[in-house]
């Protein structure tokens, strides 16, 4: 069993329990992790509480240095952490080098970039009037991460909470955990101080909620499902601490008229297919005009059908398992209630892909004739499914697409990129793209509504780990 990272070193767990880390290709167990106790919990807050003195006292060019060290060992070792998030979770070796490690890579070069060019007047603050207003670290940072992005989102959450001058207590994604143990040996090996960077593994309603109710963390930064957010915010609440939340989505993806259907289509099922439906952003309702519908069924039916499931080190595979046992039932139960639901299915279904007989595969799926009342319309599934949904309207398209408790992400397609504009803002959505357009790690990324409260990415990601303070002169 692997140990805990606390106050520089690696240590045991108060807890004695262990939980085992499944390849969900395979379903064995591959390693284990200890459960983690509200002691350890304790433990790394105190020495994230020790080590946070001098850490914020450095000038941001000494921050700036070591997490540059980390950064240059992180992608000297990017290639075994990607084999590792592609044994752990699932994602096939192609995406996991590309995604699952390399935009870690590119949000954490991103995050120096920005210290480059903002630097101590970021920090050390502006004049308005009479007055100074200045950036503040929050002391200790709480962050709990998911499976689906496991190294993105610790990334995300980490490293500007640390440039900003805040130490971390860390608790990583049990199912899928070993990125985030790489990502401690590299603090480690890179000489971060004793502190500023903590570990405790665990299960969330032991660890995550030690961490979210413990006086001594200042912040919490959550990535995960509603449920667990609301439940982050409630324990939080007792401390009056602020609660950063990235969560759940059920995204639209508009296609206007005048389209490039066959572009938007393709585009849009890949989107769905990404990391096996595995992302909170996922474009999962697909809203096509109705004289273009029956068109558009026939182009995802085919496109859906190229995702065949496979074994993560193949080549060639683009859709890899689900995480887990867990997440495999809840996806097929969806699957079945669409059924029961009304919607046609087009493709997919909730039974084993042929030639699976181990593993935690699901069928690439496609809906057609689906209400948007209907619970695979309103509820996240978090598994290759798509919802494809008919509209009369350019109206009712917007209301269709604004009509979910989330808020997260929205695409729009159209051939006129000023009408597509227009309708991108009226979507109620953190982020839009339009016509397909490819990300960009300078800006922000959070959701409206039920999708989360705060932002990551960029200067805006930096922001949310700053206190702002007033000094009238």
């Amino acid at each position: 069993m692997r140990s805990l990272y606390i106050n520089g070193t690696w240590t045991p767990s108060a807890s004695d329990t262990a939980l085992d880390v499944v390849n969900p290709a395979t379903e064995e167990v591959i390693d284990s992790v200890p459960a983690g106790d509200p002691a350890d919990v304790s433990r790394a807050v105190a020495a994230a509480r020790a080590a946070f003195p001098a850490w914020s006292a450095l000038s941001v060019a000494e921050r700036r240095g070591h997490l540059a060290r980390a950064l240059d060992l992180l992608r000297e070792r990017s290639a075994d952490v990607a084999a590792a998030m592609a044994t752990d979770m699932g994602a096939p070796l192609v995406f996991a080098t590309k995604v699952q490690a390399g935009l870690p890579l590119l949000m954490f070069q991103t995050f120096l970039e920005l210290l480059d060019e903002v630097g101590d007047r970021y920090f050390g603050g502006e004049r308005v009037g009479d007055s100074l207003v200045v950036r503040e670290p929050f002391g200790v940072v709480g962050a709990i991460t998911p499976w689906n992005y496991p190294l993105h989102q610790i990334v995300l959450k980490v490293v500007p909470a640390v440039a900003a001058g805040n130490t971390v207590v860390l608790k990583p994604t049990e199912v899928a955990p070993l990125a985030a143990y790489a990502l401690a040996e590299v603090f480690h090996d890179a000489g971060l101080p004793a502190g500023v960077f903590n570990l405790v593994s665990g299960t969330g309603p032991v660890v995550g909620e030690a961490i979210a109710a413990h006086p001594g963390v200042d912040m919490v930064s959550f990535t995960g499902s509603g449920r667990a957010g609301r439940r982050v915010s409630e324990v939080a609440a007792a401390t009056v601490k602020k609660v950063s939340l990235e969560l759940g989505g059920k995204s639209p993806n508009v296609i206007l008229a005048d389209a490039d259907l066959a572009a938007a289509v393709k585009r849009g099922v890949a989107d769905v297919m990404r990391n096996t439906g595995q992302s909170c952003n996922a474009l999962t309702r697909m809203i096509v005009p109705r004289e273009r519908y029956a068109e558009a069924v026939e182009l995802a039916a085919a496109a859906a059908a190229k995702y065949a499931p496979g074994d993560p080190f193949a080549e060639g595979t683009r859709m890899g398992p689900l995480v887990s046992r867990a997440q495999l039932d809840r996806v097929r139960d969806y699957i079945e209630t669409g059924v029961k639901e009304g919607a046609r299915l087009v493709t997919g279904g909730a039974e084993p892909p042929e030639g699976t007989d181990r593993g935690y595969y699901v069928r690439p799926t496609v809906f057609a004739d689906v209400r948007n009342d209907m619970r695979i319309a309103q509820e996240e599934i978090f598994g290759p499914v798509l919802a494809m949904i008919a509209y009369d309207t350019e109206e009712e398209a917007v209301e269709i697409a604004n009509d979910t408790v989330y808020g997260l992400s929205a695409g729009v397609w159209a051939g006129d990129r000023d009408r597509a504009l227009a309708v991108a803002r009226r979507l109620r959505a953190g982020q839009v793209e339009v016509n397909g357009a490819g990300m960009n790690p300078r800006v922000p990324f959070g959701g409206y509504k039920q999708s989360g409260v705060g932002r990551e990415w960029g200067l805006h990601g930096l922001d949310e780990f700053c206190e702002v303070k007033a000094i009238q002169l």
